[in-house]
This record gives C-alpha cells, structure tokens and sequence, in this order.
C-alpha cells in the first residue's frame, strides 16, 4: 500500500499554472513494461483492466503494474490501431495508507475506475480524502490540476475536452464548469444547475427549459453565441457534442438524435446509452453481446452494423469501463472476457482537420523576465490527431527555430525563445507559422502571428535591447544623449548624462559579456580606451561602471563596430591607424575584453568616411561602408573569419555635404540596417537600408543637428 507524500492545490512554478503533486513513496512501479513485456501490437494483452478511456489517440487505462499495484496508463494508439505505443504512468489507482483513494464505482471487473481521456493526453477523475471528492485533471504521471476544486460528493464527469470540463455533484445538486489552465490564469470556472451539458472547445452546450432548446456559451466571451432547436420532444436530458454534430436524448429509452449543425437539421437515432464519435455512435446490445455501430456523418443515419462482440457482463452501464470511443476523429477500444484490449476502425469518415480552440502565448517574450515566463507557451486543440511544425523567423525572414510534432490531437508549443543551434535569438519583431497536417490526410490547419523578443541577442547599435538602432550625440556641455527610435525612422526620444570632456569619442558597441545588454565603448581625450557596462536603455554617466581598456588609442582616428566579423555572434572593433592607414580588427573576446590588434587592410587613407554599418546584406555578419575622396561609396562584406571581402561600389559621387555618416542599424522597424547622415547645415538625414548591401534615396528626418560636436 503507498503511502501518501502530499497533496496540495494550486502553487505557482516558472510563470505557470501550477500543477499539485502526488508523490508516490513505496508502490514500487519501477520501469514501465515495455511494450515487447506487454505484446502490445494489437490486440494488448493485460492482466485485467479496471477503466478504459480514448481520446485523441490516447488510451488510458487502469492495470496492475508490476508491482502488483493499480496505476493508470496512457498509451498512443496509432490512426488505424494497428500499433499502440509503450505504457507510460499517469498516476497511482491504489489506496494510500491514511485511506485516501481514487474514486471507484462498481462494474464487471468489481471496482473500477470512472476516467475522462481529455484529448490533449490528459486524464480526469475523482480523489476521494477524509470521506470527500475533488475533481482532477492528471497531466502527468506526478502532477494534476486540482484548481482548488470544490470538496464534494457523488462527484461524477459529464464531458471533457481538452482543457474543458464539466461535471456534477450529487451532494450540492450543482454542475461545476472549469479549465485546466497550465500556463496562465483564466476566469473560465461557473457554476450551474445539474443539467444536460457538453463541452467542445471552449464552447459548453446545455440543454434550455423548452422542448428541444440547446444553447452554445462561449466560456471565455462569457456570452451565448448559438442557439438550436434541436426538435426533441422533451426537455434534453443527455447531450454530446462532436464540432458539427449535437447528440441529444430524452433519457436513455427515449428519443434520442443528433442536430447537424452545418445543415441546421435533426434526424433520429437509435436510443439507449451511447457515446458518440465524429459522425457516428456505438451502443452496447447486451442482448446480443455486441458492440453496434450507427453511421450518420452523411447527414442522416443508416442501419446500425456490428462491429465486435461484447457479452453482456452485469454492469448496465459499461461506457468508459469495458469499452470507449476517441471522438476526435477516432476509433473504438474494447476490453474483451481475455482481458485484451482491441481497437476497431469506425471505417466513417471524420470531418476535415479543425483547430477546437486555442491558448495563445502574449505577443512579447522577454529573455530577462526574472518573475514571469522565459517560455512562449501555446496549445492549440485539434478535432483529430495530426503532424505539425511550428515555425519562428526574425524580421528579415530568415528561420529562427522548427519545432515538430505529431502525438495527437494537441499541439503544444514551448518555445524558450532559442534558435535552433541553441543560441539567444536576435531582439525584435519576429513572426511564427504553425501548419499541421491530419495523420488520417484529410484536411490541413495554418495559422500564424507575430512574437516581439527582448532580452536576447542585441541588433546593431542596439543600446535599448529591443533591435532598433539608437544614435549617440555629445555636445559642447558634456552631455551624451542617447537618440531613441519606435521603428518609424525618426528619433522620438532620448536620455541624457552630462560631465563628459571634450574630444571624448563614444563608439556604441555590443555585448562584451554575458549579460546581453549592449555596452558602450568611449575614447576619453588622453588616449584611454573605456568599456562602460551595458545599461539596457538607460544613459552613461562618466563615472558609470566601466574598466580601462588601454591607452594609447588616440593613434587611431576611426574607431567603428561593423558588428561581427569573426563568426562568434559578438560584435567586434575596427580601428584605423592615423599613420598608415591600416585597419585593424580588435575582436570581442566575450569576457569584456578586446583581443589584440590583427591589421585586415592596408593604406586606407584615401577613404574620408569609414562606417561600420551592421549587417548589410543579411549573411549574419557585420559589413564596411568605406567613401572614398573621389565620392564613391563602397561596401566591404564582412565574413566569419576575422576579413573582409573585396569592395563593392554602392553609390557614385556620394556624401560630399555629409560630415557625419553613421551605420545606425534598423531605425525603420523592418529588421534592415539603415544609414543616418547629417550635412553642413545640420539637417539629419535617413537612408533604408533593403537588406542586399545597398540604400534607398535619403530622406529628411530632422534639421538643428548642427550643434552638436560629436555624432556616433
């Protein structure tokens, strides 16, 4: 017998909906059998099963585990049947030491266990502690959703799919509506007389007071938002819900017929108990011993046909506890008088692949987010198992990270926000595609949006952490100012702090750490070269955090970041010596430090504008923009190895009024580098960058910029 560790409600872990944890101390459940242990290829052969359950391609049972002791099992059951994947635990079906137990009801095998299969691989039942239930939503083989259920008795599923369920209590005489809200907090709990009730999706579907009536609430707009008249003559006392389909009955030996919902029309089906799948309905005749099938995804039924044999056993009522059917989109399972578990193909069509609902992420993922979630968590539920691939790109279109899947009928997504190859993703606009593909082919489902990160890789002369460019100015009191963007080309605020000398130089930089906040580089007038601490936005301060990184650099009268230029994603230091006109690389040694010196080129003094300008044509690494005297503008490509490529001609007779040109990275908001000049007259100007090495015509952005005595 186990003996119960603790069970607690809902707590709060990494930004998520909590999940109570069940600890299982001494069942001795070890390593899960294998599926060669099992004969598990069709029929699975058991020792005996205690509660049978299939949803979305999931088949949940209660069996004895090899510890002897009962524990609920999940398995995947491929589209046809015809293979059924390992048993895996969702949670002990034993009695702890202090009583406490899972529910059971009476049936053939003796006590069973009443579950509801979610479709989302999740399993509902009942915990009975202290002479009480709550209901719970099992996710795992050590954690459920308990939502601080209410302590009730007789409690007793009504439907569940996906993260929806409703059920009833006998001791309150009331019906309990909720979601299982794994990843954020939700106002979805109501409460509401026991009645007919259905739940497809976020939509719960109950019966009205007049004959017939059956009205759809949207759970999440808290609003009814369909009506039927289904022409039951009878107030519905029993209702199942399959997207299309609204099954409906007068009690278990009256009337009883499905509404579709497309053609807006109700036809007759068989009465006595049933489950319904997606365009059909199985019945146990005990009489016959058989399990009988009735096809009516045509729009109307035809004659029932049998589809297994079955005997009668003494339960009245033997659904979910010999035998199940997967409404999305799948089959039948039965346990036979052999204790083997047997799948049966509908051979009925299922509609086309759906989305029932979703539960998006925000559209904003922040790396640094110390409080909330590091992750975009999503799910989006099916009607019917499917293979699908979610997709992210950043804003120039270049993929970011695939993620794949095809275990069911949901897709969940938990993305950290990494790349594929492991890495920080860029800050910024990125946009996500999910497509997925039905496993039994019919029917495909596309959706997308958009995700903005933060806290990630910084973009070129990124000083605020979120890919756009910010300029940096000093003017003749001391104070350097950072120029901010909206990603709309223009400079739209700022942040300033004043006590800096004259003749100081600041070259925006990236991150030399670990801590990606993009730090600034600044030549004081004697030579010294400082690295000052990335602030993420806010402004330098001359006594602001920093660490010398030599002296002696006034030898140098260009000091520019192109961006990375050596393969490691860190942004590297261009330099040209006054003397010679040589350049040289000082690489980023990504411990805050500046590796020595390597000369790339040679005699650039013809040049009267060097510019690093970021990643000019999208190859993901840093390009040289180099005017020569004769007004020609040329672009280095940069490369992964520390060179550059030959020069390539942009512009002709180009920049004579410029004294200032600036490689400001994207300041447009499209993911592209752009170019900021000012001329003579103190008019700033904006060239867009098309993300393949060249600009647009320039475009006035702002005038007054004559007063400033350094533009970086």
């Amino acid at each position: 017998m186990a003996r119960l560790a603790f069970v607690r409600g809902r707590s709060v872990g990494r930004g998520r909906a909590a999940l109570a944890a069940l600890t299982v101390i001494a069942a001795g459940l070890g390593t899960m059998p294998s599926a060669s242990a099992l004969d598990t290829p069709t029929p699975v052969q058991t020792g005996g099963v205690w509660g049978i359950d299939f949803a979305g391609g999931t088949l949940n049972t209660v069996e004895v585990a090899p510890s002897g002791e009962q524990f609920v099992f999940a398995r995947q059951v491929s589209r046809d049947g015809s293979t059924v994947g390992d048993p895996t635990s969702m949670g002990y079906a034993g009695t702890y030491a202090n009583g406490a137990h899972i529910k059971r009801v009476p049936c053939d095998a003796g006590s069973c266990v009443s579950m509801r299969a979610t479709g989302n691989g999740h399993v509902g039942r009942f915990f009975v502690n202290n002479g009480v239930e709550r209901a719970q939503i099992w996710l795992t083989a050590n954690g459920y959703h308990s939502a601080d259920e209410p302590a009730v008795t007789g409690g007793q599923f009504v439907d569940v799919t996906g993260r929806y369920f409703v059920y009833n209590a006998a001791s309150t005489g009331k019906q309990y509506i909720d979601d299982v809200s794994e990843y954020r907090s939700t106002n979805v709990r109501m409460t509401r007389s026991i009645g007919a009730a259905s739940v497809w999706g976020a939509m719960l579907w109950t019966s009205g007071s007049s004959a017939g009536a059956v009205t759809a609430f949207d759970l999440e707009k808290k609003k009814t938002v369909e009506t039927l008249a289904t022409g039951a003559p009878c107030v519905v006392k029993e209702l199942q819900t399959v997207g299309r389909w609204v099954y409906w009955n007068c009690g278990t030996s009256g009337p009883a017929g499905v509404y579709d919902r497309t053609a807006k029309k109700s036809f007759t089906v068989p009465s006595g108990t049933a489950l319904v799948g997606d365009g059909y309905l199985v019945q146990h005749d005990r009489s016959a011993g058989k399990l009988m099938l009735t096809d009516f995804h045509t729009g109307k039924a035809v004659a029932q046909r049998e589809i297994a044999d079955l005997p009668a056993g003494s339960t009245a009522d033997q659904r979910r506890l010999t035998w199940a059917v997967d409404k999305f989109g799948g089959d039948i399972a039965y346990v036979g008088p052999d204790h083997a578990i047997r799948f049966v193909q509908s051979g009925v069509p299922a509609q086309p692949l759906a989305k029932i609902e979703s539960d998006l992420g925000d559209g904003y993922l922040d790396y640094k987010n110390t409080y909330g979630s590091q992750y975009w968590d999503s799910t989006w539920q099916l009607n019917k198992p499917a293979r699908w691939t979610f997709t992210v790109k950043d804003a120039l279109g270049r993929t970011v990270r695939t993620l794949t899947g095809d275990s069911g009928a949901e897709v969940k997504v938990e993305w950290d926000g990494r790349t594929d190859a492991g890495g920080y993703s860029f800050n910024g606009p990125h946009t996500w595609t999910l497509s997925a593909k039905a496993s039994d082919g019919d029917g495909t489902y596309t959706t997308s949006g958009k995700i903005a990160i933060s806290g990630g890789r910084q973009g070129h002369h990124d000083q605020g952490g979120y890919a756009l460019g910010e300029l940096a100015t000093l003017n003749s009191s001391g104070g350097l100012t950072l120029h901010y963007t909206e990603g709309k080309g223009t400079f739209d605020w700022k942040r300033s702090a004043a006590g800096w000398p004259a003749g100081a130089v600041a070259v925006p930089f990236g991150d030399m750490g670990s801590d990606r906040c993009s730090e600034m580089l600044v030549r004081m007038p004697n030579g010294e070269l400082r690295r000052y601490a990335g602030r993420c936005g806010d402004s330098y301060k001359p006594t602001s955090s920093h660490t010398s990184l030599g002296t002696g650099w006034n030898a140098y009268n260009v000091l520019t970041a192109p961006g990375d230029l050596t393969g490691d994603g860190r942004t590297d230091l261009l330099a040209r010596k006054t003397s010679t006109g040589d350049i040289y690389l000082f690489a980023n040694d990504g411990h805050s430090k500046l590796k020595a010196g390597v000369k790339i080129r040679s005699a650039w003094g013809g040049y009267t504008k060097i510019v690093g300008a970021g990643d000019l044509n999208s190859d993901g690494y840093g390009d040289v923009l180099a005017r020569h005297k004769d007004g020609t503008l040329y672009r280095y490509n940069g490369t992964a190895t520390g060179v550059l490529k030959d020069r390539v001609k942009v512009f002709s007779a180009w920049g004579a009024s410029y004294n200032v040109v600036v490689g400001v990275g994207d300041i447009t908001g499209d993911g592209k580098a752009d170019l900021v000049e000012r001329d003579g007259s103190g008019n700033l100007y904006r060239n867009n960058g098309d993300g393949k090495g060249s600009f647009s015509n320039r475009t006035k952005i702002a005038t007054g910029w004559q007063g400033y005595k350094g533009i970086f």
